[in-house]
């Protein structure tokens, strides 16, 4: 599917965003990755400083799906490297999006995938295997479930239930 512009999209789906059928987070993001705008279905991770379950869900095939981790907005380390963005890229995923902090921005920056997270920050994270996968997420007050579709560009990022076009 080709990547839709999300200010069309609210344009066209106002309706849906005024019952919350749609929703729209909120503008906390920092762009980083080659691809500015990126769609694709979710796939949900819940986890606090502690990427090893990220890299699980990321050695998966992707599929073009948008891998959306609720980082609890911690700022304290980075759930995603450039190892990691390098992976994802590979293995078919359209972008990550991360309430957290991210490293390595340059190798990430060369990668062809889009990546939205909060802040940079070199420290790594923890690595006990503590989260969730695949359950329902809160980023920034906006409820965002496993299965969702998923649409980002420069204006914002989109949540909705099924696909949205235009």
């Amino acid at each position: 599917m080709a990547n839709l512009a999300t200010a069309e999209l609210c344009d066209t789906y106002q309706n849906h965003i005024t019952d919350g059928g749609v929703r729209v987070l909120q503008p906390i993001f920092q762009s980083y990755g080659r691809r500015n705008s990126f769609c694709g279905p979710v796939a949900t991770l819940k986890v606090f400083e502690d990427n090893v379950i990220v890299r699980e869900m990321i050695e998966e095939q992707g599929k073009g799906r948008v891998l959306v981790v609720d980082g609890g907005g911690s700022l304290r380390c980075a759930l995603l490297g450039g190892n990691l963005a390098v992976l994802a890229q590979n293995n078919g995923w359209n972008g990550v999006i991360v309430n957290g902090c991210i490293r390595d921005v340059d190798e990430i920056n060369r990668c062809d995938i889009g990546v939205r997270a909060l802040a940079t920050h070199p420290l790594k994270s923890n690595k006990k295997g503590v989260g969730d996968k695949n359950g329902v997420v809160f980023i920034g007050g906006t409820r965002i479930a496993h299965g969702e579709w998923c649409c980002a560009d420069s204006d914002g990022v989109i949540i909705s239930p099924t696909e949205l076009s235009l």
